[in-house]
């Protein structure tokens, strides 16, 4: 595969997040309709596209604005969806549902608040943020996965762990972005 940003696969990577996005819907369907199996391997193929087209885009110099902002977008859409129809259907907690949806909101706003005020965005997540969202699709899988019927260790923790680096996550976003701002603004 021929490299570089003039190459006519550059936008691969972009296909394959709208590929992630256009993944939800069924997962959400598999969820609410109690289908686990199904869920799950949705799920993972949706963690492994979010992996590859990062990985494409780095790797080749195919990297854009557009992707920055469809890649943090189809992982809100993905994360938010999963968290909220898992606690609904009671196999994730409610709790970790909402700080989930909080920190995406924060952030979210954030970035509209950039956009009005400042001007274009060009989404750089942190090293913590990559980790929030790999632990998230983890803890997915993972409640998935004992829905199915696999044999898990208790999940509970893995929450907890979650919930923290949500917590970091934001609050690295919330600071840095300030920052940012205020040096823009003078």
């Amino acid at each position: 595969m021929p490299g570089g940003p003039l190459s006519p696969w550059r936008h691969l990577p972009n296909a394959i997040t709208l590929l992630r996005i256009l993944l939800v819907p069924p997962i959400g369907w598999a969820i609410l309709a109690r289908e686990p199996r199904l869920a799950l391997g949705l799920v993972a193929l949706a963690g492994f596209t979010d992996g590859l087209d990062g990985f494409l885009a780095r790797r080749c110099g195919w990297q854009s604005r557009l992707g920055g902002i469809l890649d943090a977008a189809a992982d809100k859409l993905l994360l938010v969806t999963c968290f909220v129809l898992l606690a609904l259907t009671g196999l994730a907690p409610w709790w970790l549902a909402a700080l989930v949806c909080v920190r995406d909101a924060v952030i979210s706003t954030g970035a509209l608040a950039w956009r009005l005020l400042i001007g274009p965005l060009q989404p750089e997540p942190s090293l913590v943020s990559k980790a929030c969202t790999l632990l998230q699709i983890v803890y997915l899988l993972g409640i998935l996965a004992g829905s199915a019927g696999w044999r898990l260790a208790a999940m509970s923790p893995l929450a907890w762990l979650v919930a923290a680096l949500c917590l970091a996550s934001g609050a690295d976003y919330v600071w840095r972005w300030s920052r940012r701002a205020r040096a823009a603004l003078r």
